[in-house]
């Protein structure tokens, strides 16, 4: 039941943070002066609606988005009613367009600093000090989580003793717990997590001694290591091969979320955002390496965490959080996609508002070229030459979004397994 109210929740958290984009994008443009004569929630057929004013509001079926109408975006349009000449977005200054179009995304920006206050404030942020990627991970120091199960093959669902080819964890059974430290593997010594992965894949099924500290007290047992198929440790969808496991991973006594006072969460807030903002880009850099990864995730291969996710598996996500006993997740995934949104609708491709902006601004730098130059102002932009290029990124992008929404479907990342 939580699971459901979780994902239903998220789902119409997300539907709201994108109606108010266009909300942006409608306040801004009423405030110029410009003509809006459409407001809607969702697409297709209408439910209901109103009008106030000039504008009509309503709601339409399928709850994916929203839409607002600003007469006379390009010179191209041709529904403009020659009462409204004078009104038409594109007559408008261009900062007042650059504001207009840009709104939207700085709405969504809006959304995830005032959410990332309140977290840093009541919830908490993630805590800086703890390592950010893989590779920090296995510089850490090598305190364990230990697991009462492990899978002999590689599934999606949660172990469990008995079920399958899951066995019992070789370190709880041996005695190890989460938070020991281990210092050695058959001899073999060990100054952080990476090491003690490397030392365990490179012993042989079968008992190993590891030597640990608990509390700050050095202590031993004898771990039964047994065969199970894994992928490469630094290539989660690599080859798999049966290598020697522990049944532990990496923990940390350090909390994984970070309160501030009302001031102090102001200092923080800037300090994560500039980490979204730097993780956004790099994710954004990485999508087309990523596609044959969801590819394989829908065909059967181990689904890569990395790979992107639609807003299907971010309220899965949510709904997986909210039955886990941890909201405080929910708030962390609606900030780092209000962030993504905000950023990738800024970039400069039609249809997304980023593309909108470019014209405008080449517009712009081109007629001052033209009159530095002495030659007649070349005008406004044909949009309808760039048509071919607009309907090209919305089947790359409609396709990517199936792509994304299927391995969502058949293959979800899960973070609570």
């Amino acid at each position: 039941m939580l699971y459901a109210v979780g994902v239903a929740g998220f789902a119409l958290a997300i539907l709201v943070s994108v109606s108010l984009h266009e909300a942006g994008h409608m306040l801004t443009a009423k405030r110029f002066g410009m003509k809006v004569t459409k407001y809607f929630v969702g697409f297709g057929p209408t439910i209901f609606s109103f009008r106030r004013g000039e504008t009509e509001y309503g709601l339409k079926a399928i709850p994916l988005g929203g839409f607002c109408k600003i007469v006379g975006m390009t010179p191209q349009d041709d529904d403009v009613d020659p009462a409204d000449e004078h009104r038409v977005m594109w007559r408008y200054p261009v900062w007042k367009r650059t504001v207009v179009m840009s709104a939207g995304s700085i709405t969504h920006f809006a959304l995830a600093l005032i959410a990332m206050w309140f977290a840093a404030a009541f919830v908490g942020l993630p805590n800086p000090d703890l390592p950010k990627d893989a590779a920090e991970v296995r510089a850490a120091p090598a305190m364990i989580a230990v697991g009462p199960c492990v899978q002999l093959k590689t599934s999606d669902q949660p172990c469990k003793v008995g079920a399958g080819s899951d066995v019992a964890g070789p370190a709880y059974t041996a005695g190890l717990r989460s938070g020991d430290v281990v210092t050695a593997v058959g001899g073999t010594p060990v100054a952080n997590y990476g090491q003690l992965t490397d030392a365990i894949r490179a012993s042989k099924p079968g008992p190993v001694e590891f030597s640990y500290t608990r509390d700050g007290r050095p202590a031993k047992a004898t771990v039964n290591l047994v065969a199970a198929r894994r992928a490469p440790l630094n290539d989660p969808t690599g080859p798999v091969t049966e290598v020697a496991v522990a049944g532990v991973g990496w923990t940390t006594d350090q909390p994984g979320l970070v309160t501030y006072g009302p001031v102090g969460a102001f200092g923080a807030t800037a300090d994560y955002s500039r980490q979204l903002v730097v993780g956004t880009f790099q994710s954004l850099k990485k999508i087309p390496e990523k596609v044959p990864a969801l590819w394989n995730s829908i065909t059967g291969a181990q689904r890569d965490p990395e790979t992107p996710i639609s807003v299907v598996g971010a309220s899965r996500l949510g709904g997986e959080a909210l039955a886990a006993g941890v909201p405080q997740y929910i708030l962390m995934i609606f900030i780092a996609l209000n962030v993504f949104i905000g950023i990738f609708n800024l970039l400069p491709l039609l249809p997304l508002d980023g593309g909108h902006i470019a014209i405008i601004w080449f517009e712009r730098v081109r007629s001052w070229l033209y009159a530095r130059l002495k030659k007649p102002d070349p005008g406004r932009v044909d949009y309808f030459k760039l048509m071919p290029v607009t309907y090209a990124v919305i089947l790359i992008g409609g396709v990517f979004t199936l792509l994304t929404v299927t391995a969502d479907i058949v293959n979800p990342i899960t973070i609570f397994r």
